[in-house]
């Protein structure tokens, strides 16, 4: 199976993601350049954090128009798993791919510091193996995290149960401190529609092996890989 990073200018979590999907999570993992419109094959695609061109007008506003993210919309539309992290969740919303804005955080300084996640929903390709309720110990490190959208979005996304990830206390349950960034009810990532689109601002490439401070993040790729063994071998037995 193969997983495509894409990588922009400004990209600086691309070798982050590729050595989590390739070397830890045993796939085969290449960068997509993003003047590309050939995403090479590739069975998932992320797209990594960083300041892609400079954060310049808005985080994600200019990466939106990169030839490689018409070939992602393609990819979105027919059902294919599509992970953006922290930038890359900031360029799924302003590519419409998932709902929302990330605006600046709270406090207006930038933050940098593990974090815990509540799994609120598994049934996405980036938390199949994971556990609903689960707590994941993932840093976070955004200037621009503030996740809101309109009254009438956040009450289609809890109906539909699209918020996937929750900032939260180690207990899981919410606490005054957790939330880093004043995101609009905890939200730490939320999925599409058809949920193959995912978006979180935490990092979970960054918390891979317990020598970085835990390996929580491998669950979401570890997640992917199932998702992907399980499609292949339906279209085997199919």
């Amino acid at each position: 199976m193969k997983i495509g990073v894409v990588v922009f200018p400004g990209s600086n979590c691309d070798h982050d993601a590729l050595y989590a999907a390739g070397v830890l999570a045993g796939q085969q993992a290449v960068p997509l350049w993003h003047e590309s419109e050939d995403l090479e094959g590739a069975d998932a695609v992320i797209l990594p954090g960083g300041f892609s061109y400079g954060d310049y007008l808005r985080t994600g506003a200019i990466a939106r128009f990169s030839p490689v993210m018409s070939a992602v919309r393609r990819f979105a539309a027919a059902g294919r798993p599509v992970l953006g992290i922290c930038n890359g969740f900031q360029i799924l919303c302003e590519s419409g791919l998932l709902p929302g804005a990330l605006l600046r955080n709270a406090g207006l300084h930038f933050v940098c510091r593990p974090v815990y996640l509540r799994v609120e929903a598994t049934d996405t390709p980036f938390t199949a193996a994971c556990r609903a309720g689960q707590v994941l110990r993932i840093p976070v490190a955004h200037g621009d995290g503030n996740y809101v959208v309109d009254p009438p979005t956040l009450d289609r996304l809890r109906r539909e149960r699209r918020v996937i990830f929750r900032y939260c206390g180690r207990d899981g349950r919410p606490a005054p401190d957790a939330n880093p960034n004043g995101a609009l009810d905890d939200i730490a990532g939320v999925a599409s529609e058809g949920r193959n689109v995912v978006g979180l601002m935490p990092h979970p490439e960054r918390a891979v092996e317990a020598a970085l401070g835990s390996d929580d993040g491998l669950a979401i790729f570890r997640s992917l890989v199932q998702t992907l063994a399980a499609e292949t071998a339906l279209t085997v037995a199919g």
